[in-house]
C-alpha cells in the first residue's frame, strides 16, 4: 500500500511564481517514489474532487478518468474515436439496426476481492453485462447514466431487452435504429461490475470498486490520495507483453492549480492535464507553443477536444417577456458578428482552441463538415442588423445581462467591451458554477455562458441540444429552441444507418442553427497534456480520455 501524499506548502502570491519556478527547475530530480522504491508509478493531480469509483456514477471527467483505469466495457474508443473491441472481441448489428450481438472473450477476470469465494476474482460472463447495464436503470441507484439505456427496448415486464443466451454472447435490442449506440456503449457507465461486489458493499461500492481493468483499487484517502496497483491478470497484451506497463497510478488532490504546477515542474508529478491562467504564460508562448525553457524537460500533447464553448439565449417567449430583445433573430445575429473570436483566442487563451466560425458541432467530431455559413467578425454587418431590428446604433436596446462564472469572466468582459463598441450594452452577472447550471436547467438564465462536452463520438450528441422535445429541465435544450424543420431533420438522422447520409443531415441541422442563432458560438476547445520526457506512450483522443494501460516510465531518461 502506498503512503498518504506529502503535504505541500501552498504559495498564494502570483508574483512569487517566476522565482519559485527558477528554484524548481534547478532542484528538480526524479521523485523519491513515495514508498514505492523499485516500482514505476505514474502520478497526476486531480484538482476536482472524485466523488465515486462506481462506473454508474462516472459523470464528470475526474470520475471518468479514475474509473477508466479500473473497469472495462464491451467496447472502447481508440485515439481516432473508432470503436474497438474490449471485453467483446467482435459484434454484429442486424440490417434493421435493432439487434446488437456481442461475442465476449472467455479469459477476462474480475479483480481479486473478498466479495468472491476465497477472495479470487472469477471469470466475466455475458450475464454480468445484463446485470451491469440493467443496474443503470434501477431507480434505487439513481445513476446519472440512466439515459444511456433510453434507446434499448423493454420487455413485457418493463425490463431492458438485454439477455445472454450463453456465457460469451450478449444480445441488446433497440426500440428504433440508433446509429450512435456503439458509441454510447463505450462510455464508462456501461462498464461491467460483479453482482457479488454490489451485494457485499451496496452503496459503499463507490469506494470499494471491483472491476476488470488494467489497474486494481489499492488505497483512497478522500481528498488526499488515491492509488491503483497493477492488475497482474489483465487480459490485454501489447505483442507478447501483458498490459499494463506501469506498476501503479497515484492521484493527489491539490486544489490550488498553481501549486500543482510547481509540483509538476519539480518532478513530483509526472503528468499535467490542463493549463490554468495562473501559469499559462509561464508554460506557453503567445502562439500556444511550449516555452523554449521547457523543451529539454517536457513533452506537450495536444489535439482537438470535443467541447464547444458558447453563450446561450432563451428564444422561447414562454420563458421571457415578449419585449425581450433576444427573441429577435437579428439581434442574436448581431451579437454573433460583433466580436473577434480569433483575437479572443489569441490574447485570452494563448491560441488554445479554434474560433467557432462553423456552427455548434466541433472540429474533431467524426463526420465534421466545416460550415462556411458561420459568423466571422463583421461589426458593420452587426450594426446593420441592429438597425433593421429597430435599434440603430443600439439606441433603445435595453441592457442584456450575461450570466457566467468566475473562470470565464475574462471572456465575458472581452465580449462586453467588443459589443459595447457597436451599441450593445452587456451587464455581467458572475455566480458560482452550480448556481449557473441550476438556472440554465430551469430556464431561469435568459443569456448565459455554457459549454458542451461530447459524451460519445456522434454529432447527434450536440444537435440534441436543439431538438424541441429535449427542452430543459427534461433535457439539454437550455435555450428552448423550437423549429419544425430542425426536428424533422433530427428524426430522419436518428433512423439513418448510412453514415454519409446521416452526416449530410447533421450538416443541414447545423446550418439551420447558424441561421437561427439561438447560441453565440465562441470556440472549439483543445486538450493539452504535459509529461516529463521519461513518460512514454501517453496518448489522447478528442474526448480527452485518460488511458494509462500502455504508458511507460523510462527511468533511463532521467
Amino acid at each position: 500500500m502506498l503512503s498518504p501524499s506529502k503535504t505541500y506548502k501552498i504559495w498564494g502570491k502570483h508574483s512569487l511564481l517566476p522565482a519559485l519556478l527558477l528554484f524548481a527547475l534547478f532542484t528538480a530530480c526524479r521523485p523519491d517514489g513515495e514508498d514505492v522504491a523499485g516500482l514505476t508509478v505514474l502520478r497526476y493531480n486531480e484538482d476536482q474532487n472524485i466523488t465515486s469509483l462506481d462506473p454508474a456514477f462516472a459523470r464528470n471527467q475526474a470520475n471518468i478518468w479514475a474509473v477508466t483505469q479500473l473497469f472495462n466495457g464491451l467496447v472502447e474508443l481508440d485515439t481516432a474515436l473508432e470503436v474497438r473491441p474490449a471485453i467483446a472481441h467482435s459484434w454484429n448489428i442486424s440490417e434493421d439496426g435493432l439487434k446488437y450481438t456481442f461475442y465476449l472473450h472467455d479469459d477476462v477476470f474480475f479483480h481479486d476481492n473478498a466479495c468472491f469465494p476465497g477472495g479470487k476474482g472469477r471469470r466475466v460472463v455475458a450475464g454480468d453485462f445484463v446485470f451491469s447495464l440493467s443496474r443503470l436503470t434501477d431507480r434505487s441507484i439513481n445513476s446519472p447514466g440512466t439515459w444511456v439505456m433510453n434507446q434499448v427496448a423493454r420487455t413485457g415486464n418493463d425490463k431492458l431487452d438485454i439477455y445472454a443466451p450463453n456465457d460469451t454472447t450478449l444480445i441488446i435490442r433497440l426500440d428504433a435504429p440508433f446509429p450512435a449506440m456503439l458509441g454510447l456503449l463505450t462510455m464508462q457507465y456501461c462498464a461491467v461490475v460483479p453482482h457479488e461486489a454490489i451485494t457485499m458493499y451496496g452503496r459503499d461500492f463507490r469506494r470499494n470498486p471491483v472491476g476488470t481493468g488494467p489497474f486494481r483499487f489499492a488505497y483512497w484517502k478522500e481528498g488526499v490520495k488515491l492509488v491503483f496497483r497493477k492488475n497482474d491478470h489483465y487480459f490485454e497484451f501489447d505483442g507478447d507483453k501483458r498490459l499494463p506497463y506501469l506498476d501503479a497510478v497515484s492521484i493527489t488532490f491539490i486544489k490550488d492549480r498553481q501549486t500543482a504546477f510547481l509540483e509538476f515542474v519539480k518532478g513530483n508529478l509526472d503528468l499535467l492535464t490542463r493549463v490554468d491562467a495562473s501559469y499559462q504564460d509561464e508554460l506557453l508562448t503567445p502562439a500556444g507553443e511550449l516555452q523554449p525553457r521547457y523543451h529539454d524537460k517536457l513533452k506537450m500533447i495536444t489535439m482537438p477536444f470535443l467541447n464547444s464553448e458558447y453563450l446561450g439565449m432563451l428564444v422561447s417567449n414562454d420563458r421571457v417577456p415578449t419585449d425581450w430583445p433576444l427573441l429577435d433573430k437579428r439581434v442574436r445575429q448581431a451579437i454573433n458578428y460583433g466580436f473577434d473570436r480569433q483575437k479572443m483566442i489569441t490574447f485570452l487563451r494563448n491560441n488554445i482552441g479554434t474560433p467557432a466560425y462553423g456552427g455548434f458541432v466541433p472540429v474533431g467530431m467524426p463526420g465534421f463538415i466545416r460550415n462556411e455559413g458561420g459568423y466571422s467578425y463583421n461589426p458593420d454587418k452587426a450594426r446593420q442588423l441592429l438597425a433593421e431590428a429597430g435599434y440603430p446604433g443600439g439606441i433603445g436596446l435595453p441592457a442584456i445581462r450575461l450570466s457566467t462564472n468566475q473562470a470565464y469572466q475574462d471572456i465575458a468582459q472581452y465580449i462586453q467591451f467588443e459589443l459595447g463598441r457597436i451599441g450593445i450594452n452587456i451587464e455581467i452577472d458572475v455566480m458560482p458554477p452550480a448556481t449557473l447550471r441550476e438556472m440554465m436547467a430551469n430556464a431561469e438564465a435568459p443569456f448565459f455562458r455554457g459549454s458542451w462536452i461530447a459524451d460519445y463520438p456522434d454529432a447527434e450528441n450536440y444537435l440534441a441540444l436543439f431538438y424541441s422535445p429535449n427542452k430543459s429541465p427534461a433535457g439539454p435544450n437550455y435555450t428552448h429552441f423550437q423549429d419544425e424543420a430542425f426536428d424533422r431533420l433530427y428524426e430522419q438522422a436518428l433512423n439513418q444507418t448510412n453514415d454519409s447520409i446521416r452526416f449530410a443531415l447533421y450538416h443541414k441541422m447545423d446550418s439551420l442553427i447558424i441561421d437561427k442563432a439561438p447560441k453565440v458560438f465562441l470556440y472549439y476547445d483543445q486538450s493539452m497534456r504535459f509529461v516529463h520526457h521519461y513518460v512514454e506512450n501517453m496518448q489522447n483522443n478528442a474526448l480527452n480520455h485518460l488511458v494509462l494501460k500502455r504508458v511507460k516510465i523510462n527511468l533511463q531518461e532521467e
